[in-house]
């Protein structure tokens, strides 16, 4: 642990008077106790603080009802979170890094992401009579929304300008950065799974609909029974949205090898319409015979009446298979396994033309247009279903080299991931209460309403590891490392709607309070579905639509207080 957090907690846990004129009390009135004395009169006039009592965390933490302690208190208790998303943050890296996706990486290391926004929702609402955790769930829900909008706004906006790079032919040419801050011609481009996440973010608001209904049906009777069926939506999406992220890589690396197939099916058939003195099937679609025969005997250079693997590898040279990390023999295997069907290592005249039309099949299938409508316009269909499948494996991501690596000593970094996440856990856990209390009594203290700074000020706190990782990723300015970003940013929003709410509805549901957040939910629905539709249909961003994100943020702030303090919607 770094000094200064020691510093911290040695001023909070062992001389929080000499900030707020409080000791750990013995019932005695002792010289430390008369100096406590002269530095909480000193600390009320400085503060301007009235005699009223005020409630300690845990009996030994500080406490305040001036707006300049309790502002003082949010920001100790937010660093402290920040710490503990930090730590939790760096644990899952570790893990990360010796266990590899799956498992880890698609339910433990997100769950854990979201477990101080989760711990901060859960005691909103648990502590006190019904009464009071109904005024103070507000802060949860300001928590959740704010998470929301600041990861895919104002940190989304972020990253669009720090990663970005040239836009040529509607791709961002990695590490390539020359137009400056053109908003047309410089941006960021992600793959395909990175437009998957923004779709499944865009579904994750089905429970806030569902909440909703009665609301929108202005009925009052079936409000409770409406928070029981949303947690159970909720719950089965968080279940659902876990294993997909589980099996997700096994998914995108099948996904990856057919495309690899389709590549090296559409290189082949385009070099051998090249080579080819005619076309390659005949207006019936079958296969042109004579042409074949005389591709068959010019790739046969020792005129034995069969293909080898080296003569193989001779005709695939040529076809520029290396801009996809398609090494040769790969190439070479593909056309063995297709075309060798007597498994005999080599591969004669009926094999190769039988094997040249089912891939002309395969082709065909690929889009609607007929292969074979003249020679030009068959290299022209052959050349862009070449380059189609080429772009196609960039935005889906090569993960060849993205494996799991071998790491020194494996169990000490185990430990140390393990020591980081129990430590980050603690320190959410601890101070999850004290930070709403200092939320309530700010909110208290200045008359501002406790959502608005629960919006505002607590996702800077819960969220600033998500925000930190992402920009650092986005700086890298690769079409991989903007993925990773806004994969996170889009995995962070949908474990909020789905993890943080079903704790919130679960507190609802259980402590019979009533749900009256319609213009937070509204704010989460416009935002998460404008923004996930949006990275759905494309994965290019120019700069322009970082400009779009970061007015969204006020937007929301906006539309809720007109909502809520000019329509009177709460």
């Amino acid at each position: 642990m770094h000094l200064k957090t020691y510093l911290l907690l040695l001023i909070l846990l062992v001389f929080p008077g000499t900030v707020y004129g409080r000791l750990i009390s013995d019932g005695v009135h002792t010289g430390i106790g008369r100096d406590s004395d002269i530095l909480r009169l000193y600390w009320n006039n400085f503060a301007g603080a009235v005699e009223e009592s005020c409630e300690q965390s845990y009996g030994f933490l500080p406490c305040t009802n001036t707006a300049f302690g309790n502002a003082f208190l949010i920001l100790v208790y937010g660093y402290l979170m920040f710490l503990g998303a930090m730590y939790l943050s760096a644990g899952s890296e570790l893990l990360l890094e010796i266990l590899g996706p799956g498992l880890i990486g698609g339910l433990f290391l997100p769950v854990l992401g979201a477990l101080p926004d989760a711990m901060l929702i859960f005691v909103s609402g648990i502590s006190g009579s019904p009464a009071a955790a109904q005024s103070q769930v507000s802060v949860g829900m300001g928590l959740l929304a704010g998470s929301t909008v600041m990861l895919i706004t104002v940190i989304w906006g972020i990253c669009c300008i720090v990663g970005k790079c040239d836009i040529q032919n509607s791709i961002a040419v990695d590490s390539k950065d020359t137009k400056r801050f053109s908003l047309t011609g410089s941006g960021v481009s992600t793959d395909v799974w990175t437009s998957h996440a923004a779709t499944i973010m865009a579904v994750s608001v089905t429970p806030f609909l569902v909440v909703q209904l009665p609301q929108l049906l202005s009925s009052t009777s079936a409000r409770h029974f409406s928070v029981l069926i949303a947690l159970i939506v909720s719950l089965t999406l968080l279940v659902s949205y876990c294993l997909y992220q589980v099996f997700q890589p096994w998914i995108q690396s099948r996904r990856l090898a057919y495309v690899k197939q389709k590549h090296v099916i559409s290189g082949v058939l385009k070099h051998l319409r090249k080579r080819a003195l005619g076309r390659l099937c005949t207006d019936q679609g079958e296969p042109n015979i004579d042409v074949l025969e005389k591709l068959f005997k010019a790739i046969d250079e020792d005129d034995d009446g069969y293909l080898s693997r080296s003569e193989l590898r001779a005709l695939v040279v040529g076809i520029r298979l290396d801009e996809i990390n398609q090494i040769e023999k790969d190439a070479v295997e593909k056309l063995m396994k297709d075309f060798d069907t007597s498994h005999d290592h080599q591969i004669e005249l009926s094999e190769f033309t039988a094997g040249v039309a089912k891939w002309l099949n395969e082709a065909r299938g690929s889009k609607a247009p007929s292969l074979e409508t003249g020679p030009s316009d068959t290299m022209k269909y052959l050349t862009d279903l070449h380059e189609e499948t080429r772009r196609e494996h960039h935005f889906l991501g090569d993960q060849g080299d993205g494996g799991v690596e071998d790491v020194e000593n494996p169990r000490s970094i185990a430990i140390k991931a393990v020591l980081l996440l129990l430590l980050g856990t603690v320190i959410a856990a601890v101070f999850a209460d004290p930070l709403v209390d200092a939320v309530n009594n700010f909110s208290s203290a200045t008359s501002i309403p406790s959502f608005f700074i629960s919006f505002i000020a607590l996702p800077l706190a819960t969220n600033s590891s998500e925000a930190v990782s992402a920009i650092v990723f986005a700086s890298r300015k690769k079409l991989r490392s903007a993925s990773l970003t806004f994969s996170e940013l889009y995995g962070s929003v949908t474990m909020n709607n789905l993890l943080c709410l079903s704790v919130f509805l679960s507190l609802v549901y259980a402590r019979g309070l009533s749900w009256d957040f319609s213009s937070e939910v509204l704010v989460i629905l416009i935002v998460c579905v404008a923004v996930g539709v949006f990275a759905s249909v494309r994965s290019t961003f120019p700069l322009w639509t970082s400009m779009l994100a970061f007015l969204l943020y006020p937007l929301s702030l906006v539309l809720v207080y007109v909502l809520d303090y000019k329509f009177g919607w709460t």
